[in-house]
Formats: C-alpha cells, structure tokens, sequence
C-alpha cells in the first residue's frame, strides 16, 4: 500500500517499483473527495432561506472543497516524498552493505593470495633446502667412499691418508661420527701380519684417531661413542684421560702396555683380552669392569682406581697385580683367578662384597691396611707366598674356609667385627705366622699346619 511504513520491510526484501496507475488513483480519489465535500457543503448551503446567507455559505463551501482536494493532494504529495526519502536511504545502506561486502571479498581474495604465496615461498625453501641437503648428502657420500676405498689400498701411506680423511669428515660431520668409528674399529679387528712395520704404523695411527677423541679436552671430542675391538689386535693403545661409553676388547691381542690411566668409563669396560701390560691407575666411573679369562703376561696397574660399577676377574691370569689405594664401591670378584707374581691391596677400600674363592697367588698377597665394608670370602684360595692382613679392618664376615697358606701370615693389628673362618684351612710349618685372637691351630704333619673353627 501507499501508506504503508518502509521501515519495516527486512533488508534484504527485493524493491517493488510502485505502478502509475497507483499515482492516477489517488489523485482521483482525492478530486472524488473534494467533489463530494464541495457537493454536501453546497446542498447545506442551499437550504438556508436567506439569500445573503445562501450565498454565503456557498462561498464557504467552495473554499472548503478546495482546502479538502489540496490538503489531501498534500498528504499525497508528503507519502511520494517519505517514499523517495526511505528509497534513498535503502539505497545509501544497499551501497554500504555492498561496500563493506566487495571490502571483505578483497581483503580475503588478499589474504588467499598472500597464503598462495607464503605457502609458495616455503615450498620453494623446502625444495631448496632439500636439494641443498641431497647435494651434501651426495658429496658426504662420495668423502665416505673415497676415504673407506683409501683405507682398503694396498699402500700404507695411502691407508694412511685414508685415516686422516674419515678423521677430517667425522670432525666436520657429527652425524657420521659413528658411522666412522665403527669403520676403524672394523679396521683394527681385520687380522694383520706380525712383521710388517709399516701395517703397524697405520694401526697406530687409527689407535691415535680413536683415543684423540674420546678426551673430553675440546672440540675434538665426539661424544657418546662406543668402541667394539673384540678380537682386534692393539700395539700400545692409549686410552688415557679418555671417556668411555661402552668399550669392548673381548678377545683382542694387545701387545705393549695398553693404557686406561685416568680414563672415565661408563657403561661397560670389557677387557677379557690378552695383554702384555694393562694400567688401569686412576680409572673412575661407575662402570661394570669385566676382566673375566684376561691373560695379563707383564704387569696389572690400577693404583687409585675409583670403580663404581661392579668388578669381575674370573678366571684370569695375572702377572704381577696392584690395586693400591684403590675403591670399590660393588661387588668385587676374582674366583679362580691365578695370579702368577705378586698382588698388593694394600689401602684398598672394598665397600661391597669380596670373593676370592679357588684364586691362586704365586707371589706376595699383600692386603694391609685394607677396609672390607661386606663379606669377604678367601675359601679355597692359594697363597704361594707371604700373606698379609696387617692392620686391615673387616667390618663383615670373613672366610678363609679350606685356604692354603704356603708362606708367612700376618693378621697383626687387623680389627674384626666378627671372629673369620678358617674352616679345615692349612698353613705351612716352616712360616711365622700372625692369627687372629681365638683361632684354634694345631699340627697336622710335618708340613702342614690345619686351622680349625671352635
């Protein structure tokens, strides 16, 4: 209609165009309407008797018919104008909604495109970076193989320099350390001739690539590696101030004095090998130490060694042995190991339990001064020579249970928390011997002398 409120129409209502036959109408109706006022005022105005008055009242019809077709075109006039005023403010808001709507779009087709390109450019980063990183790994592949065929030559000096390269490529490239140590312990465990100066030489050399790197002492230092020498054949190999994670040397030849002194060891030592000399003085760490069916022809050293981690000598053979000051804070165990000259625990600290059952001492068992914090267990040991406990404080049980004593025993100012055990033990007549208070002694033959328990 006409006269309907525009308001209230919803924004997004479609525009009706209003028909000019609707314009035409209302027009008529308003000329209609002044007719009909004029008509009445008139036929009022004749019925009056006065002529003056007849006429009057006819005047004042006419004006009124007319203020009627004028007032109502008025209002016409005011609809049309409200009309166009609401048209115009739709339109306005239309324009706005539309503005706002083409803003929005472009401010997303924007951002999409700014996404397109982003995710371009870190497509183009990735495909670089990849290639960049296939082309390294190419020519990392290409040192590897040409440093691996260098170290196979039948020339030394060539070897040499094969050395020297996966030493340069393992320094520059972390990830290829491992790779690279295990290829010149692979290296040291391929068998080798006795008489070749030059052979030897090389092995060295790997020998040195291999400990220069594992002294924390700078950047050299490649942390984390492991070495596998099982069955390996070693010429002097020092390990000295190293940092070991894990070392394995099973079965290996090592000829000369092989070297641990002062080196760090985690994990686990493995030196079940054949050595000429071993030292081991001021190891520490908290290390398993595995020194089960060693042959140690020369000297055994580790004097101040600090071991965390348990100690295991089984069936070993030994030359001349010292542990001097040294700490064992696990287990500690040296059944039926031969000793073939001296050993010396004197100062030692043992603060688990000791056992060194069937272990035969060909020279001086020397345990003065030494702390048993556990059970220490001597049963059916053989002591070849002198044995002494002097001044040695047994805070556990002790047994020397069927022990042979083939030398002079000292027991002189040892502190016991318990009497020991010298159950059937024997010790030879022709030493001078120390016992403890209340062992019972009594002679067995001309030999022998047989320690009983009360």
């Amino acid at each position: 209609m006409l006269w309907s409120v525009p308001g209230a129409s919803p924004p997004d209502e479609r525009l009706r165009v209003m028909p000019w036959w609707l314009v035409l109408v209302g027009l008529l109706l308003a000329a209609l309407l002044g007719w009909w006022v004029l008509h009445w005022l008139l036929g009022e105005a004749d019925s009056a008797t006065a002529p003056d008055t007849r006429a009057t009242l006819r005047i004042d019809a006419i004006r009124t018919g007319l203020t009627v077709v004028a007032g109502t075109g008025g209002g016409l006039a005011l609809l049309l104008a409200a009309r166009r005023q609401w048209i115009s403010e739709r339109a306005q808001r239309h324009q706005e909604v539309v503005a706002a709507a083409d803003q929005a779009h472009r401010d997303r087709v924007q951002a999409h495109t700014e996404a397109v390109a982003e995710a371009g450019q870190r497509h183009q980063e990735r495909q670089a970076e990849t290639a960049a990183h296939d082309a390294a790994e190419r020519r990392l592949t290409e040192l590897y193989t040409r440093a691996v065929e260098l170290l196979g030559n039948d020339n030394a000096a060539v070897r040499l320099g094969g050395l020297h390269a996966l030493e340069r490529l393992g320094q520059d490239n972390p990830a290829q350390r491992t790779t690279i140590v295990g290829v010149l312990c692979a290296y040291l465990r391929m068998p080798s001739p006795d008489d070749d100066a030059r052979e030897t030489e090389v092995r060295r050399s790997a020998q040195r690539v291999l400990t220069r790197h594992l002294r924390a002492d700078g950047d050299a230092y490649w942390p984390g590696m492991r070495l596998d020498l099982t069955g390996a054949r070693l010429d002097d190999f020092d390990a000295a101030g190293c940092t070991l994670d894990d070392a394995d040397l099973t079965g290996a030849t090592c000829t000369g004095t092989t070297r641990f002194t002062g080196a760090t060891v985690t994990g686990r030592l493995a030196l079940g090998a054949r050595f000429d000399t071993l030292v081991l003085d001021e190891v520490a760490g908290d290390a398993t130490i595995v020194l089960d069916d060693a042959r140690v022809t020369g000297g055994l050293s580790a004097d101040g060694a600090e071991i965390g981690g348990r100690l295991s000598c089984r069936r070993a053979t030994l030359g001349e042995t010292s542990w001097r000051g040294a700490t064992f804070r696990r287990t500690v165990t040296f059944d039926h190991t031969t000793v073939t000259g001296s050993a010396s625990f004197r100062d030692a600290v043992f603060h688990g339990g000791l056992s060194m059952e069937h272990t035969t001492f060909g020279g001086e068992a020397g345990f003065r001064r030494a702390r048993f914090a556990d059970m220490a267990l001597f049963r059916w040991t053989e002591f070849g020579a002198d044995a002494s406990f002097a001044d040695a404080r047994f805070a556990g049980a002790a047994s020397f249970g069927r022990a042979r004593f083939h030398g002079p025993v000292s027991f002189e100012g040892v502190t016991l928390a318990r009497r020991p055990l010298f159950d059937q033990a024997r010790a030879t007549t022709s030493g001078t011997h120390t016992w403890p208070d209340g062992t019972h002694v009594e002679r067995l033959d001309t030999d022998w002398l047989l320690l009983t328990d009360p």
